[in-house]
């Protein structure tokens, strides 16, 4: 799995950009909203990165921040939500918004986003609140080198725990892990319960 391409920012034609990374050329398809905060073509560029392998096509992905991934991630889980549907969510909303937006029940919000009808608006919610509206509390509350339980709640919320399990599991570990160390006992006393 690709996660994350550091290069160089080679040229853009939204929804797709190129990104030269050492020497090899990657071509990947952003929400709308990222162009607008890119940098100058040929500066240094990291993105956070989802791959799509079909049968008739391997896609990749690519997002400014791990928020944005994680919520793409969770919207193609939903029956119905491809990745273009996705990027269209992520376009029209930011990641908090979107994910506020879901675990309020804000259907006339998420009908407002291009492509998004009621029936599908209707699913995202029934699907998602419960996911989403802990994701984006976690990750609304988490500063760039932040709190590592705060992180390790974030990380398995998008792994499918409810905030309410996510929290407890992290809550009863010992002090002074790091972030991976947390997520990996949290899923295991998560397996043994």
């Amino acid at each position: 799995m690709i996660v994350l391409l550091a290069g160089k920012l080679l040229r853009r034609r939204p929804p797709y950009l190129w990104l030269d990374v050492q020497g090899v050329g990657y071509e990947l398809e952003l929400p709308l909203s990222s162009f607008y905060q890119l940098p100058p073509d040929g500066t240094a560029l990291c993105l956070f990165t989802h791959l799509a392998i079909r049968e008739d096509a391997h896609l990749l992905y690519g997002f400014l921040s791990e928020a944005e991934r994680d919520m793409f991630r969770l919207l193609i889980r939903v029956n119905g939500i491809g990745g273009k549907v996705a990027l269209a969510c992520l376009s029209g909303l930011s990641a908090e918004r979107l994910g506020q937006a879901v675990a309020e029940g804000n259907v006339a919000m998420l009908t407002g986003i291009p492509g998004i009808g009621a029936k599908t608006a209707q699913r995202l919610v029934v699907e998602l609140r419960d996911k989403m509206g802990g994701l984006a509390q976690a990750l609304s509350s988490i500063p760039p080198g932040g709190d590592p339980r705060q992180e390790a709640v974030a990380a398995l919320l998008t792994l499918g725990y409810k905030p309410a399990q996510a929290s407890q599991a992290v809550a009863g570990l010992a002090d002074g892990l790091g972030v991976e160390d947390l997520i990996r006992q949290a899923l295991q006393s998560l397996s043994r319960a």
